[in-house]
């Protein structure tokens, strides 16, 4: 796979996202900022704005623990909301229209017997990603790099559903790939996974949070009505199947910090604070 402008992009802003979040107490300025990733202050400013919506200062905003902490003091009120109106929102009208399709338990134990799964590796904004898709819908979204190898992707997809007939044709995963981040009036995008009923229950919650918004894994277990199984609410977001479009990235602590995040925190943070910016500028255009 021949490099990508936006792959060298995605690196930098994560670069710059670490050091912002890791000297967020000393408030680095633009220049500090632009020197870590060896960029001018003029073209860093110009390339973090193009890729993120908003200022560096701006996002940097969006890092710190009292903005986490101003989210997370209405995340109940906000849980409520969203799961009695659900996907018609209003908050949720920039955010990608997805549903979610459970495999049956015969299904799930026959390893996808029967199942033509076609998949390809992709460029995005956040980097370079794995999606998967099925006839029934998409089955698995990976962020790659750091996780899984790109010569190891056919063996981790068989891991998966050993018993499908797997096609690499990126053409056919090309038209997910083109509305991960840029998300318009398009028909909903279906989602086709495999778990327990309780993953399925917390992955189905997930959905219900909007975009720009976060909410924490106590939280979450509240809603679900098992506000003692916080620890097995934070397992089933960790084996969370779908990246990005199952927001796992939008569960933090309690405490404000991010937690995990099994395609790296630094790339929690990025989908944090660029949502968050995306929906600022939403707004300013309203």
């Amino acid at each position: 796979m021949t490099a990508h402008p936006n792959t060298s992009t995605y690196q930098r802003m994560a670069a710059a996202i670490a050091f912002m979040r890791k000297y967020y107490q000393q408030q680095p300025d633009l220049a500090a900022i632009a020197a870590h990733v060896q960029l001018s202050k003029h073209h860093f400013q110009r390339l973090f704005t193009q890729w993120a919506g908003i200022s560096p200062k701006r996002f940097c905003q969006y890092l710190t623990m009292e903005y986490a902490k101003s989210q997370i003091a209405i995340a109940p009120s906000l849980l409520e909301l969203t799961m009695t109106t659900g996907l018609s929102s209003p908050g949720r009208l920039h955010d990608l229209f997805v549903k979610l399709e459970a495999m049956s338990p015969g299904e799930y134990k026959n390893g996808g017997a029967g199942l033509k799964v076609d998949y390809g590796v992709h460029i995005t904004q956040f980097g370079v990603c794995l999606i998967a898709q099925t006839e029934r819908g998409i089955c698995n979204l990976q962020f790659l790099d750091g996780v899984i190898q790109p010569e190891a992707i056919h063996t981790h997809l068989q891991t998966v559903w050993p018993n499908a007939q797997l096609s690499n044709k990126p053409t056919v995963t090309q038209s997910i790939s083109d509305r991960l981040f840029t998300p318009k009036d398009n028909p909903p995008l279906t989602l086709y996974v495999k778990g327990t009923n309780f993953q399925i229950q917390v992955w189905r919650a997930l959905l219900r949070i909007p975009l720009g918004n976060i909410t924490t894994y106590q939280d979450l277990a509240n809603r679900l009505g098992r506000p003692a199984a916080t620890r097995a609410v934070g397992n089933a977001i960790g084996r969370n199947p779908i990246a990005y479009m199952i927001p796992c990235h939008r569960v933090l602590r309690s405490s404000g910090e991010l937690g995990g995040y099994r395609w790296g925190v630094e790339r929690k943070a990025a989908l944090i604070g660029w949502e968050a910016g995306q929906v600022e500028q939403s707004n300013s255009h309203q």
